[in-house]
């Protein structure tokens, strides 16, 4: 089995805000979070921001060792789709991510796997690295058919672009049960999927799935993440409630060293 200890995999950690932040707050979250990680050199770093705030966040990281990006993208390059923004926008502030079909997105704005996948080319086109969301809901994991709901969303991606595609990709595992709820999928059971997503992309490249970042995004705190973290599989965090708080996401960070 393909598993973290045979490659040294470098962690990611990731905030994102979803729909917060004000200017005067965030200057003082970003301030936080970029003093605080700056002597740590044994991971990586990002924050992705609502769209507003981008050139806040570029303004006020550029230069250190954190990156930023956005939470969602058009998969059109320009056109007349009012409130959309488009991956060439996102390049113009610098971005490095984006996060793609999110369980809100998908949720939410009923945003389908052909969907999402046709954002993750967008992004790919541009030069952004896309963070792929893929998880189960509460009755699904109940129903015993988490591996099924995951593969599907995986294979979206597989299919129409190859695992070449997913060596300039990342994936977040994010149980849809455990976001915003304050329950957490144990290590072990995060440990089994994203194994299992690392096995189901091995079966079209080894060498892409044992380099893959695989983060998990489940409400991760301070207390938990070294444990989640210490699993062979998890890559490291894409984190919603505790990047608000600069010192806990600095803790996050520290976690991952």
């Amino acid at each position: 089995m393909l598993t973290g200890l045979v490659t040294m995999r470098r962690k990611l950690v990731v905030g994102n805000w979803k729909m917060y932040g004000r200017l005067v707050k965030n200057q003082a979250l970003l301030q936080g979070v970029s003093e605080g990680v700056r002597q740590l050199n044994g991971a990586d770093y990002a924050v992705c921001v609502p769209y507003p705030y981008l050139a806040q966040a570029q303004s006020m990281l550029q230069g250190g060792n954190v990156a930023w990006g956005a939470q969602n993208l058009s998969p059109f390059e320009e056109g007349a789709y009012t409130g959309e923004v488009a991956s060439g926008m996102l390049v113009d502030f610098a971005c490095s991510y984006v996060i793609i079909g999110h369980s809100e997105r998908r949720g939410l704005y009923h945003e389908s796997n052909e969907t999402v996948a046709q954002k993750f080319a967008a992004a790919q086109k541009s030069g952004l690295t896309p963070i792929l969301c893929v998880g189960e809901t509460l009755s699904e994991r109940e129903s015993a058919v988490t591996e099924a709901v995951v593969a599907t969303q995986l294979d979206a991606v597989l299919d129409h672009f190859g695992a070449a595609a997913l060596s300039r990709a990342v994936i977040a595992y994010e149980p849809v049960w455990a976001i915003g709820t304050g329950k957490t999928a144990s290590p072990e059971q995060a440990q089994a999927v994203h194994a299992f997503i690392r096995q189901r992309v091995a079966k079209h490249d080894a060498k892409v799935a044992e380099g893959l970042c695989i983060l998990y995004g489940g409400s991760v705190k301070a207390a938990n993440a070294a444990e989640l973290f210490g699993m062979p599989d998890i890559d490291g965090g894409l984190i919603g409630g505790a990047s608000l708080v600069a010192e806990d996401f600095v803790a996050i960070c520290r976690a991952a060293q």
